[in-house]
């Protein structure tokens, strides 16, 4: 039986009057098309000469500025619209409804009746992929789609959990492969609104490639050097004030481009010498394939598949006052609510994301992900998502998470951490209300490079466990906590609680309950939410925080950062003191300083018995004493122990400190069970242990205790791997140090 049209949710009730019941403001033709009455061999250009079929528009190629209507309350069955031709400036190509006001939405159910996109093997198929949608639009510019309801499932009572199925709402693609010699690949304007997507089913695992309720993707089949630089993007699109329910993947993805990008020969090297993999998408910024000037704006999404609303490959995007309830909930791999992948120069903000799953990997309502350049979120509100807060990838620059708020996020705080970044990330001013008893940890692996983190509240509302603040043995050793504050309702502090010397350990004394937190008020009513987690007058976070021109200009709610002596500590500023109109950074946290100590092995050579090739040869010793804990040495897959690391000073050296560094991921553990130290005597010409450790290295190891040692050369020697660990030992760094000189 055919699928039947859904209820429309309380979101998406019909208009005062349907768009194509006034005239067409670009003088351009209207077509009309009523599924009962229609016929397809009339002229289509009246109510009374409207079209039947979806085929008869598919089969036409309009023009600027024409309107393709369809009939309020009608459904097209087994059918999908895909018009030719494109608009242009000022000229869109509409399609929207006409009729009776107080009928339904006109409504496609395509009913899973699109072509394949694959060949065999999975393979894309470039005559066929981006075909799958109710509506579908390739290669095409200038439209505008709004007042449409569209499916595209064949059996709404049963979810699809084998085979190979792709299934779209809108899908708007660029295939590159289609295009001919010196074609525009710009594909600019598209308005998306008022567009109601339901009931669109897939199967719960990676198929390689991305489908939703309204879907934007790029498509080539060959390398993307093959293809021209400054092109194969969107720009100029709207998409807001969509509803979305029971969709997968996505409610909203947006212009992830597929090139070949597998393979090392897909890799390239960044301006700093690091090397990044094809899928880390580096090339989309050095060979400006971003689309840009992108707004989504005021959509719903309900019971997604899995991420809700996936962004990649954008610049000058702005996504706000978007609500998710409920994501990953058929889906068995990662993923999170609402983020970008390679993006720059983007905000997310006002958005509110509730119901998430339990996921051992991402799974939380935000992610700083890879390759992101200038991305900031700011004033989300996320409630009640088992799996955390926010994923943090790295490989990015200048990461921003500011004045957010998350209440019973009870998983990782800030999760994972895959790769170092190009300059420090900021959290700042965030409100963290959590169930120490539930929360997992505030991080879960190893910060690999700086973050800071500044004026946060962490509020634990458990009355018998304390906040875990980490799993792994120098978890928070890249991190630097400065003017935040510790609220622990048990009235006991974590022995790992951060060390922040001008943090405060005291009640927030918020204006509000934090157990009577508030929900359902809806996304255009976020601040709501926010204003009641506010300071009271009395708070001791008023004027304990710390300027940092990372804060941006406003609070949550709207309020200008700075009143008094400091801003507030927590995500809302009080009008209390005097404005302080223009601050100014006197005190820069980046500029506190660190260990000034002259590292006596900084830039001296060093000689590896074992070296690993991978990574297109970027993990040699020579990283080991760069005096950057962003690059690592690595020993190969075979070595033989004792692996040795010889750093040659070039002279007699004399020091009495030597620092150690293993490196680890979410996947890579300290492996080195025992190592010893020692110097080379030239004298006898061979080399002499002057300290040795069983209980391995891990992170930031200070060996001493030798007394004082001179001499030309230093050898660590890695003797035995940890017996648990099966590959073979990482470092990022080796450090000599004479005490007091």
């Amino acid at each position: 039986a055919p699928a039947t049209a859904a209820p429309d949710h309380t979101r998406t009730a019909a208009k005062s009057d349907w768009p194509g019941n006034t005239p067409n403001p670009t003088g351009g033709t209207d077509y009309f098309i009523d599924a009962t009455n229609g016929r397809d061999t009339a002229a289509g250009t009246s109510p009374e000469t409207a079209w039947r079929s979806l085929a008869r528009a598919n089969a036409t190629t309009f023009r600027p500025g024409d309107r393709i209507l369809l009939k309020a309350g009608e459904q097209w069955h087994d059918e999908q619209l895909w018009p030719k031709g494109s608009g242009s400036a000022g000229r869109p190509i509409t399609i929207s409804a006409y009729g009776d006001a107080s009928a339904g939405r006109p409504y496609i159910a395509t009913n899973g009746n699109v072509p394949s996109p694959f060949l065999a093997g999975g393979v894309k198929n470039p005559a066929t992929v981006g075909l799958t949608g109710a509506i579908v639009l390739r290669n095409q510019q200038y439209f505008d789609i709004n007042n449409v309801e569209l499916s595209n499932d064949d059996d709404f009572a049963t979810n699809i959990t084998a085979g190979s199925y792709v299934r779209d709402g809108i899908m708007v693609s660029i295939n590159a492969d289609l295009l001919p010699a010196g074609a525009d690949s710009i594909m600019d304007h598209f308005r998306i609104s008022d567009v109601y997507v339901h009931n669109l089913d897939g199967p719960s695992y990676w198929q390689r490639i991305h489908y939703g309720g309204v879907n934007f993707q790029v498509f080539g089949s060959r390398s993307y050097k093959e293809y021209g630089t400054g092109g194969y993007y969107f720009k100029d699109v709207r998409i807001e004030d969509n509803t979305f329910e029971n969709v997968e993947l996505h409610a909203i993805q947006f212009a992830f481009n597929w090139f070949a990008a597998d393979g090392v020969d897909a890799g390239q090297y960044d301006e700093s010498g690091k090397f990044h993999e094809g899928w880390e998408q580096l090339w989309v910024r050095t060979r400006d394939l971003y689309s840009r000037d992108v707004y989504i704006g005021h959509n719903y999404a309900e019971s997604i598949g899995q991420g809700a609303i996936q962004l990649a490959n954008t610049k000058n995007m702005t996504v706000e006052y978007n609500e998710v309830n409920g994501y990953l909930e058929r889906y068995d791999s990662v993923s999170v609510a609402l983020y970008l992948w390679a993006g720059a120069d983007s905000v997310m903000q006002f958005n509110e994301v509730y119901g998430g799953p339990n996921n051992e990997y991402d799974g939380t309502p935000w992610d700083l992900e890879y390759t992101n350049f200038n991305v900031t979120y700011q004033f989300n509100y996320s409630h009640d998502n088992a799996a955390g807060w926010m994923s943090y990838m790295g490989n990015s620059s200048n990461s921003v998470a500011r004045y957010n708020l998350s209440v019973n996020d009870n998983g990782v705080l800030v999760k994972n951490m895959l790769s170092t970044n190009y300059s420090p990330t900021y959290f700042m001013n965030n409100t963290f209300v959590y169930d120490g008893a539930d929360l997992d940890y505030v991080h879960d692996e190893t910060f690999l490079s700086t973050v800071y983190f500044l004026n946060n509240i962490f509020y634990n509302s458990s009355t018998t466990a304390s906040t875990p603040w980490y799993r792994r043995t120098g978890a928070l050793r890249h991190a630097v906590f400065s003017n935040n504050a510790y609220y622990e309702a048990s009235g006991t502090h974590s022995s790992q609680e951060p060390a922040d010397p001008d943090g405060v350990r005291v009640d927030p004394k918020f204006v509000g309950d934090p157990a009577k937190y508030i929900t359902g008020a809806g996304v255009d009513r976020i601040r709501k939410a926010a204003a009641h987690f506010k300071l009271r007058g009395d708070s001791p976070l008023i004027d304990a925080g710390r300027y940092n021109p990372h804060l941006g200009t406003k609070d949550f709610l709207g309020t200008h950062i700075y009143y008094g002596n400091a801003p507030e500590i927590g995500i809302a500023e009080s009008r209390i003191g005097e404005k302080v109109t223009d601050p100014v950074d006197d005190n820069p946290i980046e500029d506190e300083p660190g260990d000034d100590r002259v590292n006596l092995a900084l830039g001296k050579p060093v000689t590896a018995s074992s070296t690993h090739s991978g990574l297109n040869g970027t993990l040699g010793a020579v990283n080991l004493t760069d005096g950057d804990p962003a690059t690592r040495w690595a020993a190969a897959d075979d070595a033989a122990y004792p692996i040795t690391l010889d750093i040659d000073f070039g002279a007699d050296t004399t020091f009495d400190e030597v620092y150690l560094d293993e490196y680890t991921d979410s996947g890579t553990n300290p492996r080195v069970q025992k190592f010893e130290l020692q110097r080379w005597d030239a004298g006898t010409g061979a080399w002499v242990t002057f300290a040795s450790r069983a209980d391995g290295i891990g992170h930031d190891l200070t060996v001493t205790g030798f007394g004082s040692v001179t001499t030309s050369r230093l050898r660590v020697a890695l003797t035995e791997q940890i017996a648990t660990e099966q590959y073979t030992p990482t470092m990022t760094e080796i450090a000599v140090y004479r005490t007091g000189a």
